[in-house]
């Protein structure tokens, strides 16, 4: 049983023990390995690690975006690895302080993090998670995994890692060579985690998992390998995903009934009673209200709803889609995604393996991400030097079947209104951030069709002129919005112009929660639904202060601010704006949040589950074939026990979900990924 502990002194991070291994390696040789950081071709950071004997410490800075972590690390081992003492201090990617501290000492494990603090016994030194760490940490685990010769350990503060081997590669740069092994680290965090070791151990590089805004750390010199890990890691995961969907979509010849289930119909707003849906081929076949119980004929499928409600399937409209992401959003019952800033190649090839079945994913519809050229560039797809390098991005993203073009913080103000044009021009729309040094209101007149984050919005009322959004202060700038009032000029003519020129926003709401009330040692209220059934990495991740805090009031300034951020979508409801849910996450669970904070916002429920399926379909321009269950369309829907009519939070808990001819259950697929089930799957039976 652990016991919260008070936070440890310097003293205890010294310990007596960590003393007498410094003594005895006093004269061990200090190596350092230095590695850089890798970002869509470009630096955006480094890592220096200086060993000597048994202490590590490492100093880890990224730039990325306008933002990134920058800290030191110390850690300590024995003669014989095991790991004795682990502190990190500094500052988390948006400013949040880091102060963490490991002992083991005398057969107890005492720790103090952001998230919690402990002290157990621990008769032998085992794994620690670290809450904020560096590259450098999967090194550090796999050591310890190498030494028992297991494949899977028990970890502090709990659950469970597993490290798989992948195979073995060389990083090559001219004449140097280094030998590595691959290895993949899977039960810390949402995803597995790939990186090499060199022959003595020693991390030699970390690859992503998946995903196009993630980064290559490599020993420096070798940076030139970069684009070549980063096709590696796309293609580990890729056999990891495939064999997953291989695994997880049940698909059937016949026609699939589903009995004794209720309809929400998004169109009408209300929920039917019981019926019987078919579907064939993924497509609805048959919709019969008078007889709900199946009498199925030889190879049918029937699927006992037990009264429960088929819900058409969610979107999320802000989404960054990774071949990992696919299994959280059809696990949550999204089954439509707007990806609004990604490797163009990638998504392409992403959203056609997600349509043709080979993986497991929503419905995407592709976003063309636009960056401009500054110190502050977000280092992501196409960063453009001039307007005419701008305009000829924006045509080749409509050449390659984009729905709509996104600006992002550090594009001109003044290539705005051409590159709205040359978009629309060629069928395109145009969303994205407000550029710096530019106004929602111009943004608007320039030619936007929505804008991306509700913070985007807002910051135009709230920031001075001149002040850069391109760091972030276009987060914590948001603490202003206590002192707002929603009468303000400002406000009103903003509201004003997206009426007469029908600009929507894409919300994303849920992601500002997330930052401005995150405390540490505390789990937020929209995380707390889910967060329990999480591996412990990502439980630990989520329970600590992105934000800065220092400054007197602070605290209160942000709670107050984030209440000022859902009475504007109530505001923007009530003037007719429509909005778009979002979430700039990827884990279906904040989709789930998002709809809770639109009921908070005073929007009807009925209301909220028609911007998240039909409304959102009007928008993209499908909704001929999806985003309500009728004959004809596309079978993406799910089942939840509950009306979520009655009560907005009936959404999670997903028994089944359908995304066209494949059924899933996300009991399955939650196990796959090292979380514990919600729910059970409803009786399946085929004659």
């Amino acid at each position: 049983m652990n016991v919260i502990v008070k936070a440890c002194t310097k003293a205890l991070c010294v310990s007596l023990l960590s003393v007498a291994v410094l003594v005895g390696q006093a004269s061990a040789e200090t190596k350092t390995k230095t590695f850089s950081v890798i970002s869509n071709g470009e630096k955006v950071g480094s890592l220096k690690a200086e060993i000597k004997g048994g202490v590590t410490e490492l100093d880890y800075i990224v730039r990325n975006n306008g933002r990134g972590p920058k800290w030191t690390e110390r850690i300590v081992t024995n003669k014989n690895g095991d790991l004795l003492e682990w502190s990190v201090q500094g500052e988390s990617t948006f400013g949040g302080a880091v102060d963490e501290e490991y002992v083991w000492k005398d057969g107890r494990a005492k720790w103090r993090s952001q998230a919690d603090s402990g002290d157990v016994e621990a008769v032998k030194p085992g794994v620690y998670i670290a809450n904020d760490t560096s590259p450098w940490s999967n090194g550090v685990y796999a050591k310890v995994f190498l030494k028992t010769k297991r494949d899977e350990l028990a970890v502090l503060p709990g659950g469970t890692m597993r490290l798989k081997r992948i195979g073995s590669d060389q990083l090559k740069a001219g004449k140097n060579t280094i030998p590595v092994d691959i290895y993949a680290i899977s039960g810390v965090d949402l995803t597995p985690s790939f990186f090499m070791l060199d022959k003595q151990g020693d991390l030699a590089a970390t690859v992503p998992g998946g995903s196009a805004t993630e980064s290559v750390t490599i020993r420096e010199g070798f940076e030139s390998e970069a684009p070549r890990l980063e096709a590696l890691s796309n293609k580990l995961t890729r056999d990891m995903a495939e064999e997953l969907q291989s695994k997880l979509a049940h698909k059937f010849d016949g026609p699939i009934h589903y009995q004794n289930v209720r309809i929400l119909d998004t169109e009408k707003g209300v929920t039917s009673g019981l019926a019987r849906v078919t579907v064939f081929h993924g497509k609805i076949a048959a919709i019969d209200y008078d007889d709900p119980v199946a009498k199925p004929r030889e190879g049918e499928v029937v699927i006992d709803g037990e009264g429960g409600v088929l819900v058409p399937g969610l979107h999320d409209m802000h989404a960054h889609d990774t071949m990992w992401s696919g299994l959280f959003y059809i696990a949550a019952g999204v089954t439509a995604t707007r990806d609004q800033g990604n490797d163009p190649e990638m998504i392409i090839k992403l959203s056609e393996d997600y349509d043709a079945g080979v993986l497991a994913g929503p419905r995407i519809v592709r976003n063309g991400f636009i960056e401009g050229r500054s110190n502050y560039s977000a280092r992501v797809a196409f960063i453009a030097d001039t307007l005419e390098q701008g305009l000829d991005d924006v045509r080749w993203y409509a050449d390659h079947g984009f729905f709509q073009i996104k600006l992002y913080n550090s594009i001109n103000p003044e290539w705005v209104k051409p590159m709205a044009a040359e978009a629309h021009r060629l069928g395109m729309g145009v969303t994205g951030h407000v550029p710096a040094f530019m106004s929602p209101d111009d943004a608007i007149l320039a030619g936007y069709d929505d804008i991306a984050h509700i913070n985007q919005l807002e910051l135009g009322w709230l920031l001075k002129e001149g002040e850069d959004t391109r760091t972030p202060l276009r987060l914590t700038g948001l603490a202003r919005g206590a002192h707002l009032s929603l009468d303000d000029p400002k406000v009103k003519r903003t509201v004003a112009l997206m009426k007469e020129h029908g600009v929507a926003l894409d919300t994303t709401t849920v992601i500002l929660e997330r930052l401005m009330l995150s405390r540490a040692g505390e789990i937020a209220e929209g995380d707390a639904a889910y967060l329990s059934h999480a591996p412990i990495g990502y439980q630990r991740y989520r329970k600590r202060t992105f934000v800065p805090l220092d400054a007197p009031g602070a605290d209160d300034e942000y709670q107050l601010g984030f209440k000022k951020l859902v009475e504007v979508m109530g505001l923007l409801y009530g003037n007719g704006i429509q909005m778009l849910p979002g979430t700039d996450d990827a884990t279906g669970f904040t989709v789930h949040r998002e709809l809770e904070l639109y009921a908070e916002a005073g929007i009807p429920n009925a209301e909220v589950m028609r911007l998240a399926t039909l409304a959102a379909e009007k928008y993209l321009k499908r909704d001929q074939m999806l985003g309500s269950i009728k004959t004809g369309k596309y079978a993406d829907f799910f089942l939840v026990p509950n009306d979520p009519l009655e009560d907005i939070s009936n959404v999670r808990g997903a028994k089944l979900v359908s995304r066209g001819d494949s059924i899933y259950f996300p009991s399955e697929i939650y196990e796959a990924l090292a979380f514990k089930p919600f729910s059970q799957p409803p009786h399946l039976e085929q004659h």
